[in-house]
């Protein structure tokens, strides 16, 4: 193995990325904090959706700042794909879970007109083609390699797959009342779509005849015997297996919720 080609010390400090997540994290500190009966949520955000928020940007550093993105820019197109898996899975489902219903509301309604354009990129429809079609985009040889090349370019793919992944998750995730999430049962369609509607990216990475991206096919081997094709059918299978993954899992909490509030309604029935 040859590891030592990774600098440990190769953390980013840009000031975007620190600003960026500092912002955010102010932000939010002043709507859950001195802006929050502002916005007319009286009461205190508990503990755990505070914990998920700065969780979710702890997450997004450790995935783009930290060693582990010289391993994903310069050597394994795999290890860049973990990067994706992130921002796109436990980020942008903890940066939802971080804001009360009530509170998204409250700041919703301070948008006016203005609130439509987030209403229509939380449509479901909407959201879905957005975050598909930003993710098949940006795979595309030319464009990607472009990214590991260029960091502006990076940046802008990492932040592009980190918002339109908050969209997609949106009809699932946030009980919003003004930008609605789907009703439980079309949640797991909405899951089981988009899932078969990545398919054609994953076939196109895991199954091509040549290796897809200049930059991993002539990257220094770091591990021996593994070639960049080894390198690009494990980036293919971490696509898939992580949304399969991830799709059982919400199947599951969504069929639980559905299950408790079918039990509920029956209930309040007798």
């Amino acid at each position: 193995m040859a590891f030592e080609l990774i600098d440990l010390r190769h953390w980013h400090n840009e000031p975007y990325l620190i600003g960026g997540l500092l912002l955010l994290a102010w932000v939010y500190a002043l709507a859950t904090g001195p802006l929050r009966e502002w916005l007319g949520f009286t009461q205190p955000v508990s503990r755990w959706r505070q914990t998920g928020y700065y969780t979710s940007l702890v997450l997004f550093y450790l995935a783009v700042g930290s060693p582990f993105d010289q391993l994903g820019e310069r050597f394994l197109f795999s290890a860049h794909m973990v990067q994706h898996v992130i921002l796109i899975y436990p980020c942008a489902i903890l940066w939802l879970l971080g804001w009360p219903a009530e509170l998204l509301d409250g700041a919703i309604s301070r948008l006016g007109r203005l609130g439509f354009i987030g209403w229509f990129l939380t449509r479901p429809v909407t959201a879905a083609v957005l975050y598909v079609v930003t993710q098949s985009v940006w795979h595309i040889p030319e464009l990607y390699d472009m990214a590991l090349q260029d960091r502006f370019v990076h940046v802008m793919e990492h932040l592009t797959f980190f918002s339109t992944a908050v969209l997609f998750w949106w009809p699932v995730v946030t009980r919003s009342t003004r930008w609605r999430p789907l009703r439980l049962p079309t949640q797991m369609l909405y899951l089981f779509v988009v899932g078969i509607a990545f398919t054609p990216l994953f076939v196109f990475i895991t199954f091509s005849d040549n290796v897809l991206y200049p930059t991993y096919e002539f990257a220094p081997r770091l591990i021996a015997g593994f070639s960049p094709m080894d390198d690009q059918i494990l980036a293919g299978a971490i696509m898939k297996l992580s949304n399969v993954v991830v799709t059982v899992v919400g199947f599951t909490i969504i069929f639980l919720l559905w299950y408790y509030q079918s039990e509920g309604k029956s209930t309040a029935r007798k």
